[in-house]
């Protein structure tokens, strides 16, 4: 009897630490070029195997082999977060050397862990459902956000930040990393069926009656959202070295962090600053405006983009791989942590609340088509 699907991801992904480890150990890998040409030699293999071990007569979805083939990569990145930190060794050296330099810095390790572990079940989890013929929709929307989160800090970070003088070819094996997360949520954004309860109609229509203040959940959420508008406005000023006293204040006392040469703080505030404060202000449109269905979704893919973000922020200013000038001082630990992590939750809290009671973002029901004005007639 064959093992279950993701079990046999779990296994082909497990094979990944014994690669690096034999790659670490010959030479001739050890050369830009050739770590470029073995790893694409390797996702190949990855591909191939996958292939093969799923039976011709099955109908599989195309994400499953993005799903499998990430899981592998998965595991690369957790070895490197525990070789980082000591954990292990003699599975990284080279490819740090000559591949990736940058993977030694704090937030690289904060972000290899997430993705040794969080993407990891998430990939698992989706497969398992996918071929027991459940819906994955919401987690694959989850993992999407999360990952371009990733991505669109992890690339401009390594370009304009320290390491951008010591790229390396092995840094474009990114791109596809970058890409692939876009198609992937293009593709369960606007190309499947929304999960959408059933709800009866004069249900809706009393839900969405209620103004703002018989909301208590939402009045409380649409402040805690113009909250963390206000905090990344505040904290783009802080990077784009706003002349204003708190601003000079908070950056040199509370986050030091962000001035940190790696350069990854310093894109993360400046894409909350363009693109998450206006899905912030969007998102409390949707809090006031009923029928708004689309908050579904992209609440969904927002928490994960939040939370992976700041679960490397966080992290990375508290690392030890970062130099200590540039950690969040001890006396400030409290309210820096407090404010960054209130700043990952809401979204998740946010994502929570349309998930759980959805009732009040299903499309409006048109004047005399409830079901009690249905029975009159």
């Amino acid at each position: 009897m064959r093992p279950p699907v993701e079990v046999r991801v779990l296994f082909l992904s497990l094979l990944a630490p014994g690669l690096l480890y034999a790659m670490n150990n010959v030479p001739a890998l050890q050369e830009p070029l050739p770590i470029l040409g073995m790893g694409m030699v390797v996702l190949g293999l990855v591909l191939i195997i996958t292939l093969i071990s799923v039976p011709n007569q099955m109908k599989v979805d195309p994400l499953f082999y993005v799903f499998a083939e990430f899981s592998f990569t998965c595991l690369v990145g957790l070895t490197n977060a525990l070789e980082q930190d000591g954990f292990i060794s003699g599975f990284m050296g080279f490819y740090l050397k000559m591949g990736e330099p940058h993977l030694g810095s704090a937030y690289a390790v904060m972000m290899s862990y997430w993705e040794g572990v969080i993407h990891l079940v998430l990939f698992l989890t989706i497969i398992h459902r996918m071929f027991e013929g459940k819906s994955y929709r919401s987690l694959g929307l989850l993992w999407a956000g999360s990952s371009v989160g990733h991505q669109i800090v992890h690339i401009p970070g390594v370009v304009i930040g320290k390491y951008g003088s010591n790229i390396r070819p092995a840094f474009l094996r990114n791109i596809p990393f970058f890409l692939v997360p876009f198609w992937a949520a293009s593709q369960l954004l606007f190309c499947r069926d929304r999960e959408i309860p059933v709800i009866p109609a004069d249900q809706i229509a009393v839900e969405q009656k209620k103004g703002l203040l018989s909301r208590p959940v939402d009045l409380l959420l649409s402040v805690l959202l113009l909250a963390a508008m206000a905090f990344s406005v505040f904290r783009g000023f802080v990077v784009l070295d706003c002349p204003l006293d708190a601003c000079f204040t908070y950056i040199y006392q509370y986050e030091p962090y962000l001035k940190d040469p790696v350069g990854f703080p310093r894109v993360m505030m400046l894409v909350y600053l363009f693109y998450a404060l206006p899905l912030l202000t969007v998102f409390t449109y949707g809090l006031q405006t009923p029928g708004c269905t689309w908050m579904l979704d992209w609440t969904i893919f927002f928490a994960g983009a939040m939370a992976q973000t700041q679960w490397c922020h966080i992290g990375a200013s508290l690392h030890s791989r970062t130099p200590f000038t540039y950690r969040v001082p001890a006396d400030k630990w409290w309210p820096v942590i407090t404010l960054n992590v209130l700043l990952a939750v809401v979204p998740v809290l946010l994502a929570l609340r349309c998930r759980i009671s959805p009732t009040y973002f299903m499309k409006p029901v048109p004047e005399g088509q409830t079901n009690k004005d249905k029975k009159k007639n």
